[in-house]
């Protein structure tokens, strides 16, 4: 690697760690949020720059095959590759404390997290999210029969590596920049980390505080099953919110205001 990539990225980590002091010394608190299927650590450009001038401090990791990493998409990804690129990016960067963020399929690397490095996290906070528990896919935890039609189109427009962009009428925020912003940037999601299990030592929250936040402006019905899962666990606090799967879009302001809420 080129000396000068290595000393700017441990330029990067001791910013991202003065950040997160400063932060902390000004009673600020630490963010990691988790992107959902199709997305990337930009997706939360506006929640980020709205929680920084706050004085908090934020991270928004990548996962593996999205985003700015797109060409890395291989058939090898799995949901264990996307919980290391979220502890790895905790890890390198010296992050404790943490109030750890998943959206909607970044909710199988966050509890993959939680239940590693326990000792490093605050709160965990699921928007929208799957919730998986030792063993599943996040094939397994969708309603009957959407796997079999997410395989398909894999199969058929994905070459069987990854699941297809689906088309606008999926994502149901209103038309306007924003959206054409959002479509532009989304890439295929790696099928594999869909169809590989997660392994937790521990239930999923790995017994530390968690809220749940359900948007139901429309409840997207993929997400179901993981309300459901949600609603029953002891201890948790469940809510609920008016808005789009993908508020922080059009509305990031209303996503900034819930997760600075959080104790």
């Amino acid at each position: 690697m080129d000396r000068r990539a290595i000393l700017g990225g441990i330029a990067v980590a001791t910013a991202i760690g003065a950040t997160q002091d400063a932060a902390a010394q000004q009673g600020g608190k630490t963010y990691v949020l988790v992107h959902g299927a199709y997305g990337g650590g930009w997706i939360w450009r506006d929640v980020a720059a709205g929680l920084r001038r706050m004085g908090h401090a934020v991270i928004t990791p990548t996962q593996t095959g999205l985003g700015d990493r797109s060409h890395l998409m291989a058939r090898q990804i799995t949901v264990e590759t996307h919980i290391q690129d979220v502890a790895n990016a905790i890890e390198a960067e010296e992050l404790r404390d943490i109030i750890l963020v998943g959206h909607s399929y970044g909710g199988m690397a966050v509890t993959g997290v939680a239940d590693r490095m326990t000792d490093r996290i605050r709160h965990i906070v699921y928007l929208d999210a799957l919730i998986p528990e030792n063993g599943d896919t996040a094939f397994t935890i969708l309603p009957a029969g959407m796997a079999d039609q997410r395989r398909q189109v894999a199969r058929e427009q994905g070459g069987g590596v990854s699941l297809p962009v689906p088309g606008p009428e999926a994502f149901p925020i209103p038309a306007g920049p924003a959206k054409d912003w959002f479509l532009r940037r989304l890439r295929p999601h790696p099928i594999g980390t869909y169809e590989s299990p997660v392994r937790l030592g521990k239930p999923a929250g790995a017994g530390l505080p968690v809220t749940y936040v359900s948007y139901t402006n429309p409840a997207l019905a993929s997400i179901e099953p993981s309300r459901q899962r949600a609603r029953a666990k002891p201890g948790w606090t469940f809510r609920e919110l008016p808005v789009p799967h993908d508020v922080e879009i059009p509305m990031p302001e209303t996503v900034v205001e819930l997760l600075a809420g959080i104790g």
